[in-house]
């Protein structure tokens, strides 16, 4: 007979060791978030520029050049895997929650769909299609938001007491 598996009902010092891995996860998510912040490509035009440059502009406060094909190739490759194992071991662990199967389906599938959208636009974006750096910035918040809720949703079971059986 199948058992499910809930977080909840593993033993504290595994429940210790995934929050621990949670923090320092979302410590590395965050700092790459205050990377984009840093280069001002939160907004569509410092999309476009960093990909792009910002050369033809009248003086620039800082001097940006359009990426190389294997500039884009590297930032695109290790991107996409790396975050696509984040989001693959944060599902994992959201699917051992007693959440919504609705909740889990949508957070876990969700970034997957964001990292597509996201590193497809900037390609595209970088090939001169530079109205994509809208639907950019919308996946990217999408993808940010699903890692926050789907955390929320370990942690609180992660905090649960075993259900008795």
């Amino acid at each position: 007979m199948y058992k499910p598996f809930f977080i909840k009902n593993l033993p504290k010092a595994v429940k210790l060791f995934l929050g621990v891995f949670l923090i320092m996860l979302s410590i590395g998510y965050f700092t790459g978030l205050a990377f984009v912040a840093q280069t001002e490509a939160s907004s569509p035009q410092g999309i476009e520029e960093n990909y792009n440059g910002n050369e033809d502009q009248v003086d620039p406060q800082v001097l940006k050049f359009k990426k190389s094909s294997r500039e884009m190739l590297t930032i695109i490759h290790t991107h996409v895997l790396s975050i696509s194992m984040i989001f693959f071991i944060t599902g994992i662990l959201l699917w051992g929650t007693e959440g919504s199967v609705l909740w889990k389906k949508i957070l876990s599938i969700e970034p997957f769909i964001s990292i597509l959208v996201t590193f497809g636009g900037i390609y595209l974006i970088w090939m001169g299609y530079m109205w994509v750096s809208y639907l950019v910035l919308i996946s990217g918040i999408l993808m940010t938001l699903s890692y926050i809720a789907a955390v929320i949703f370990i942690f609180n079971d992660l905090l649960r007491k075993p259900s008795s059986s």
